[in-house]
């Protein structure tokens, strides 16, 4: 029938949803797996500390060599480092963030816990009366988010210092014009909400992977299957909420000088 595709989309995602509900009850609750989250957060780091500095240079770069040919039609030149410094802070660095976060560290996670799955283990640990959620999905939710938060800041610093010498460098523009701009149309609240978005975006990817994963069947090849739809389903998600987040910044958050 066409209506069990729509019927199982809707129960994937309320069953997605809930998991989500339960990952957050579970946060708060003792004991906190110290040593797992320890754990987590150095191999997250290990897997995209490198890649996202290597991601984030050619998107300053692409940011910083069009906005210095858009500005200098306008003739507005002065103008090149603030518009690089709002694109990389308040836009390109949580994507590349999230991007990361979730193809790296999300497929990961949903590997590991489907292994786990087909493996029996996760219903071992009900059957001891141990909640997987508690300890095995907190940890690695709570470690995305402080990686995705700390990563952010590494994608901005990186990505404005790549614009700074594409533009200075490669299209002559002028150093102190384009250092002294930073402040002309960025704002403090830019940066947090580059930041509060990479927390999101890590709990995000944590959640999809661990519900993707802890739900994988069918043997090795459903374990494959499941870490596929984490990372689809994850970038869909990501970018859903960033124009969510973004909207409602632009109405609590008066743009500077306005």
């Amino acid at each position: 029938m066409a209506s069990e595709p729509i019927t199982g989309g809707l129960r994937t995602a309320g069953n997605l949803f809930s998991f989500g509900l339960d990952t957050v009850v579970s946060l708060p609750r003792r004991p906190f797996q110290i040593r797992e989250f320890i754990q987590q957060a150095w191999f997250i780091a290990s897997v995209t500390i490198l890649p996202t500095a290597l991601v984030s240079i050619p998107f300053g770069a692409v940011i910083a060599l069009q906005l210095g040919t858009l500005t200098r039609q306008l003739g507005a030149q002065s103008f090149t480092g603030a518009a690089s410094v709002l694109a990389v802070v308040r836009e390109a660095s949580p994507i590349v963030t999230a991007l990361l976060i979730a193809g790296a560290a999300g497929s990961a996670i949903c590997a590991d816990l489907g292994s786990r799955k087909i493996r029996e283990e996760l219903d071992a640990m009900q059957v001891l009366g141990i909640n997987p959620i508690q300890r095995l999905v907190v940890p690695r939710v709570v470690a995305c988010m402080l990686i995705g938060l700390l990563l952010n800041g590494l994608v901005s610093v990186v990505g404005v210092s790549g614009g700074y010498f594409f533009n200075v460098i490669i299209q002559g523009g002028t150093p102190g014009a384009y250092l002294a701009s930073f402040t002309a149309l960025a704002q403090l609240p830019d940066l947090w909400s580059a930041e509060i978005k990479a927390v999101i975006f890590g709990f995000i990817a944590a959640v999809v992977a661990s519900y993707k994963g802890m739900n994988a069947g069918g043997g090795p090849k459903g374990v494959g299957d499941a870490v596929n739809q984490s990372v689809v389903i994850t970038f869909m998600l990501l970018f859903f909420v960033n124009f969510v987040v973004t909207a409602i910044y632009f109405q609590v958050v008066p743009a500077k000088g306005s």
